[in-house]
Parts: C-alpha cells; sequence; structure tokens
C-alpha cells in the first residue's frame, strides 16, 4: 500500500450505510393518560411526579378518586398507574371494601313485649 506523509496507510472510505446502522431508534412513548379503575372513563386518569418531594400521585378527574404513592427518579407515570391498578386489586382480595352488616334476630324489630 501506498504510504502517506505522515507514516499512515490509505484505506478504504468508510460508506454512509454503516453510519446509518449505528443509530438508535427512539423509545416509543408511553401513555400519561389513563383508564380510571372505578368509573372506566378513558383517559380520565393523570399522573404527577414531584421528584424534590418524591411523590407521585395519579388522579381521576370524573370520579375524583386518587392515589398516592412515593416516587425516585426512575418513576414513570405507566409505573404510578399500575401501582394503583395493583393496590385495587389487592384491596378487593383482602376483603377491605365496607361491606355494611344486617343484623339478624337483634331484638329490637319486637313492640311486643311492652304489652
Amino acid at each position: 500500500m501506498p504510504m502517506r506523509s505522515g507514516g499512515e496507510k490509505m484505506g478504504k472510505r468508510k460508506s454512509m450505510s454503516s453510519k446509518m446502522a449505528q443509530r438508535k431508534k427512539p423509545a416509543p412513548k408511553l401513555d400519561t393518560a389513563f383508564c380510571c379503575p372505578f368509573c372506566n372513563h378513558p383517559g380520565g386518569v393523570s399522573c404527577t411526579i414531584d421528584l424534590k418531594l418524591l411523590v407521585a400521585s395519579a388522579a381521576c378527574y370524573v370520579c375524583e378518586e386518587a392515589y398516592h404513592t412515593t416516587a425516585h427518579h426512575l418513576t414513570e407515570p405507566v409505573d404510578i398507574y399500575h401501582d394503583w391498578i395493583d393496590a385495587c386489586e389487592k384491596a378487593n382480595q383482602a376483603g377491605d371494601c365496607y361491606k355494611p352488616q344486617r343484623r339478624v334476630g337483634g331484638g329490637d324489630d319486637d313492640d311486643d313485649s311492652d304489652a
């Protein structure tokens, strides 16, 4: 191979296709508005993240239900929403929902006991 004046060898030129192949595709955008787990309104839930206070919240503007959790530098709105869904499922499995109890045979119904 012929030598250049600086002692460098001459080589082939790099093709443009190699530069094109090195570019990465941008990551797909994640959703920021979600369906409410209580009223099922599509796009009713929006998530906010406050990294100064390390608090994240998801709130539905239709039924005004809200969920709050801790946040860190990797927290995304989709993470908050899925934490809320997981908390709802856990509450439903544990039976934490309020169920009014009916009293049977309490004796308060009998008015003929005074006679």
